[in-house]
């Protein structure tokens, strides 16, 4: 269909309200689809239909790019040579206001208008006329029609555990096990919970989400409880293995439900109709998240971008700080900045990368992209990506910006009293491995490089090799978490081919700096690992202990075929100590 002699005749009025109209339109679509995809998660787990689950997420994390590239085209036939009207677009604006006031997900469709502007003015910094950089509603627009959540009153502990148990299994088909049994274990664990806190072992009543949350091959029902003065989140995760569901752990601390929802781990497909209500209950289970990461993990990461952005405004405009490196040692292929009291870093991939690097920053750019819609595991962390970013000169300390202009000027120019980034990732600040073991304490290093082991060990089952695996790749989340962060060598597991050095046929062979056997592009030598550490006696001791298997190509060589076999490899978002066969 062409508009282009139609319009031509219409007022800027009509014009504003057709596209407004459009873009609306474009919104509950994008959302329609969006819940058809998430909707299919209970199927994929009660069917154990583990690999279709992992397409639909990536069909799902596709699909936001999908519907934008078609609105943006319908608008950009529909205004025709009015496109880049701001005057239009201003009126525009107004009319989708109005027309998203009545939706439940109205933050959702003010991200989703600002997608379509940007895509077509490419904006520099941020342009309210044109598009909502705070909310147009201080309060929300709509009133929530049913809670998020169902009471549960008191009663004995095994009891409620039993009856939520029951609701759930009753409403989504979940065969269990063995519910009552694991009913009674829960209040174990529950009543351990409320002895550590020196509360009554009395649950006065618990609040369950609705909705249950799914993400990989777990399930997870999700709510708090109160007991006299104490509330504390209560989480139950399930599994569903050959002989039923069964509930695997359950998690009682702010901590554990944080590590849940991790920047590091995939999105959660749970089903809601109105976000805002949803991420003020998790608010309450973890009051120091972000909010921008709560509704990044359930999927809505676009607008968990507008919010992080938000917030970063925010802080320049309440803070006298400036940006300046970032800790640790400086990388050969990105720039790395951020502000002191900022739990957040930027990253601009250099201009050129000197040797040894081989990539290109097409091929860094595609490997944060195979990032984006891999199983993160909880193990890497998730970047989102920015454009045309700008932020005053004055607010860059002077040697940043002088090396950020002598390795990146690509990407970073200054103009005038403002600094413009063409393309960026920002992050989750977090400590540089290296950089946390030589500064904990003992107990607290040691554990980390255990930890940096079985994060090897969860990306390898997840059909991921690191390349690099020097400590300053990996860093430490303040729950202690090892977590990878630098992604210019990542690849899949399945394309590396694990190999053991071959004997040296002469004394001097092993003396040479050159091996003596031929090394093909993707050869790894898993013996050659232990020289990555650079730590101590002690902590490669402890590291070795755990994960000398590591070292061994029959290792690599065993989850490949597990692989290539088309197994779903388990692997747990919490701490197996929380598992309720953990003893």
């Amino acid at each position: 269909m062409t508009h282009t002699h139609t319009t031509a005749r219409l007022t800027d009025s009509r014009l504003a309200n057709l596209g407004a109209q459009a873009i609306h339109t474009a919104f509950e679509s994008y959302s329609a689809a969006f819940d058809r995809l998430t909707e299919r998660a209970q199927i994929r787990f009660i069917n154990r239909e583990w690999r279709s689950g992992q397409a639909d997420a990536g069909q799902r994390l596709d699909l936001y790019r999908q519907i934008i590239d078609q609105v943006t085209a319908e608008i950009c036939e529909l205004l025709d040579e009015r496109l880049l009207d701001k005057l239009v677009w201003a009126s525009l604006k107004a009319v989708y206001s109005s027309l998203i006031a009545g939706d439940d997900a109205w933050e959702l469709a003010e991200t989703f208008f600002n997608s379509v502007t940007r895509r077509i003015f490419t904006t520099v910094g941020v342009d309210p006329q044109i598009e909502f950089v705070d909310t147009d509603f201080a309060l929300p627009p709509t009133e929530s029609r049913q809670p998020v959540y169902r009471t549960y009153g008191r009663a004995p502990t095994a009891v409620l555990i039993d009856q939520i148990l029951h609701d759930f299994g009753r409403e989504h088909s979940f065969p269990y096990a063995n519910r009552t049994a694991e009913a009674g274990l829960v209040a174990q664990h529950v009543e351990a919970r409320l002895r550590e806190l020196g509360a009554l072992l009395l649950v006065e009543r618990v609040e369950m989400i609705t909705a249950v949350f799914y993400r990989g091959k777990g399930a997870y029902l999700v709510g708090r409880l109160f007991s006299g003065s104490h509330q504390i989140p209560l989480v139950l995760a399930l599994r569903h293995e050959e002989e039923g569901v069964a509930v695997d752990a359950v998690l009682l601390t702010e901590n554990a439900v944080s590590i849940l929802f991790s920047f590091a781990h995939s999105y959660f497909h749970v089903l809601v109709q109105r976000p805002y209500d949803l991420v003020r209950f998790l608010r309450t289970l973890m009051p120091r998240k972000r909010v921008a990461e709560l509704y990044i993990s359930l999927g809505f990461n676009k607008h968990g971008k507008t919010i992080l952005y938000r917030d970063l405004l925010h802080h320049l405009a309440t803070s006298e700080d400036r940006f300046e490196m970032a800790r640790g040692q400086r990388g050969m292929v990105m720039e790395v900045f951020t502000m002191p009291a900022l739990d957040l870093v930027l990253k601009i991939i250099k201009d050129r990368f000197a040797p040894p690097k081989r990539t290109t920053r097409h091929d860094v750019m595609g490997r944060y992209r195979l990032v984006f819609r891999h199983d993160r595991v909880g193990r890497l962390v998730d970047a989102q990506e920015f454009e045309h970013l700008q932020f005053a000169k004055d607010r860059f300390d002077d040697a940043l910006l002088a090396e950020l202009q002598e390795v990146a000027a690509n990407t970073v120019r200054v103009e005038g009293d403002q600094v413009v980034i063409a393309h960026c990732y920002i992050e989750r600040r977090i400590i540089p491995l290296n950089l946390y073991v030589s500064e904990a304490d003992p107990a607290a290093a040691k554990a980390a490089m255990v930890d940096y082991g079985q994060a090897i060990k969860d990306l390898a089952v997840s059909n991921i090799f690191p390349g690099d695996m020097l400590l300053k790749n990996f860093g430490v989340t303040r729950h202690g978490r090892v977590v990878f962060y630098d992604y210019d060598e990542l690849c899949l597991l399945t394309t590396c081919n694990f190999r053991a050095i071959p004997p040296a046929r002469y004394e001097e062979d092993e003396l040479s700096d050159v091996p003596w056997y031929p090394v093909a592009e993707n050869d790894i030598f898993p013996e050659q690992f232990a020289r990555f550490l650079g730590v101590g006696p002690e902590l490669r001791r402890a590291f070795l202990d755990h994960h000398g298997d590591l070292l061994e190509p029959a290792y690599w060589q065993g989850i490949q075929e597990r692989l290539a076999a088309g197994e779903v490899i388990s692997i747990y978002a919490y701490d197996q100590r929380l598992r309720l066969d953990s003893g």
